[in-house]
C-alpha cells in the first residue's frame, strides 16, 4: 500500500499519563494509505498498545508493536485483511520477545494491542490483551472486542457478574500478551452481539460502516473508572476533539490510576467515492452536465424564438407605394423583402444584445456591425507521550 498524507475518516486522538505519577507505556499510530498506484481506493489502520505494567520497558514493548504492525500493514496488498492482522501481531510478539532478551533492563517486557483497520468502507479488527475497539453508532455503543483478562473468563463462565468483576481484585490479570514465551494467539472476533457464536463473530469481520459511524479504541485508563453509557454521553455532547479530552478529564478525576489513550474514527456522514463508485459519480456528473446544458439550449431557443415571433408581428409602419407590392411572409425567420427601390424605416433585422439580452431599437439607417469585444489518524499521525520517563517502577499489575 501507498501511505498517504489524507485520511478518508475524521481522526482524533488524545493521550495522558494520567495521576499517579506513572511513565506513560501508551503508545499509538494511525496510517492512512491508498491501495496502489492504479486502485486509489482508501485505507486507515490504528494501532493501540499498552505497556503491561509490572514489568521493565513497558513503554519499549508497546513501541515495537505499534510500529511493527503498522509497518506489516503497510507493506501488504490488503487482500486478506485478518489474515494481515494476525501475521502482523504474531511478528510484533516475536519481535518484542527477542527484543527483552537481548537486554537485561527490558526482559519480560509484554504490552496488549488492538488495531482497526478500515479498508474504503469495511472494518476489520484484532486485538490481544484488553485494550478496547467500540463501535458507535445510532446512539448506541458496542464493545466489538473481547478481554482477555482473568474477569472476563469469570464473567463468561458465570462465576461473576460484570459490576462484581469491576471491583474484582484479580481485574488488571492478564491472560494474553505480545513478548510472551508462547505464541501469541490474535482475536479476531468482532462481537456484534452478545448471544453470537466466535464462528459467528469473526465472521462479521469486513463489516461495512455507515455515514456517522465512529470507532473507538481505548486503553483500559478509560475503560476502568468511565463506564460505556458515560462513554456515549460525552460522544454525543461534543465534537470529537472536544469529547475525547472530556473523557480523559473524566477518568482523571476519578482516579486516573494508569494511562489513559482514547483514538477515535469517525466516517463522514457524506460518504466519500472511490474506485468504481467514483468513476460511476463522474460519467453521471457528465450525463447530467449534457442535460442541463440541452435545457438551457432549449429554453434560450424557444426565448429567442418568442422575441424574434414577437418582432415580425408588429404593425409595419409604412405606406407602401401604390406601385409597388410589399413582399411580406408569413414565416417569422424570413426576413421581409422590398423592392430594390423601396427605402423602408423598418430594420432589416431585428438585433438581440447578447450581454443584455435585449431587443435593440428599430433604426432606419444601416446598423453598424457589432462590437463582439468582450464587454481547494493523527492523516499520518504517530505521536508520542511528551511526557518526561520518570524511574522506571516495578508494580504488579498493568
Amino acid at each position: 500500500m501507498i501511505p498517504v498524507s489524507q485520511a478518508h475518516l475524521y481522526v482524533s486522538a488524545v493521550t495522558h499519563p494520567g495521576m499517579k505519577g506513572k511513565n506513560n507505556e501508551d503508545r499509538y499510530a494511525v496510517t492512512a494509505f491508498r491501495l496502489s498506484e492504479v486502485d486509489p481506493t482508501p485505507s486507515l489502520l490504528a494501532v493501540i498498545a499498552d505497556g503491561v505494567g509490572g514489568h521493565r520497558a513497558g513503554e519499549v514493548a508497546a513501541e515495537i508493536a505499534v510500529d511493527t504492525i503498522s509497518q506489516v500493514v503497510s507493506d501488504s496488498n490488503a487482500k486478506h485483511p485478518t489474515q494481515i492482522l494476525r501475521d502482523a501481531i504474531i511478528t510484533a510478539s516475536q519481535n518484542i520477545y527477542v527484543e527483552s532478551g537481548s537486554d537485561p533492563s527490558q526482559q519480560g517486557m509484554s504490552t496488549t494491542c488492538s488495531c482497526a483497520w478500515v479498508v474504503d468502507d469495511k472494518l476489520y479488527i484484532a486485538s490481544v490483551g484488553d485494550t478496547r475497539i467500540y463501535l458507535v453508532r445510532n446512539d448506541t455503543i458496542q464493545q466489538l472486542t473481547i478481554d482477555h483478562t482473568w474477569v472476563q473468563e469469570a464473567i463468561d463462565n458465570g462465576t461473576l457478574t460484570p459490576d462484581e468483576a469491576r471491583q474484582h481484585p484479580n481485574a488488571h490479570v492478564i491472560r494474553r500478551h505480545l513478548g510472551s514465551t508462547q505464541p501469541v494467539v490474535p482475536d479476531l472476533r468482532m462481537r456484534l452481539r452478545s448471544d453470537e457464536s466466535d464462528e459467528q463473530a469473526e465472521s462479521n469481520q469486513g463489516m461495512h460502516l455507515q455515514p456517522g459511524d465512529c470507532i473507538l479504541l481505548s486503553t483500559d485508563g478509560l475503560t476502568d473508572l468511565v463506564e460505556e453509557e458515560k462513554i456515549l454521553e460525552v460522544l454525543n455532547s461534543n465534537n470529537r476533539e472536544q469529547a475525547l479530552q472530556e473523557l480523559i478529564d473524566l477518568a482523571n478525576n476519578r482516579g486516573g490510576h494508569d494511562n489513559i489513550t482514547v483514538i477515535s474514527l469517525e466516517v463522514p456522514s457524506r460518504k466519500r467515492l472511490t474506485g468504481k463508485s467514483r468513476r460511476k459519480s463522474r460519467l453521471m456528473t457528465l450525463v447530467w452536465s449534457f442535460l442541463g446544458m440541452g435545457i438551457m439550449f432549449g429554453l434560450g431557443y424557444l426565448v429567442m424564438d418568442t422575441f424574434v415571433w414577437a418582432q415580425t408581428r408588429s404593425t409595419p409602419t409604412i405606406s407602401p407605394d401604390p406601385t409597388f407590392e410589399l413582399g411580406i411572409t408569413s414565416d417569422p425567420f424570413l426576413i421581409p423583402t422590398l423592392p430594390p427601390t423601396q427605402v423602408s424605416p423598418v430594420p432589416a433585422t431585428a438585433t438581440l444584445d447578447q450581454s443584455t439580452s435585449v431587443i435593440s431599437s428599430p433604426t432606419a439607417e444601416t446598423s453598424p456591425e457589432p462590437d463582439t469585444s468582450p464587454t481547494p489518524v493523527p492523516a499520518t499521525y504517530t505521536p508520542w507521550p511528551t511526557s518526561t520517563p520518570l524511574p522506571t517502577q516495578e508494580s504488579p499489575s498493568e
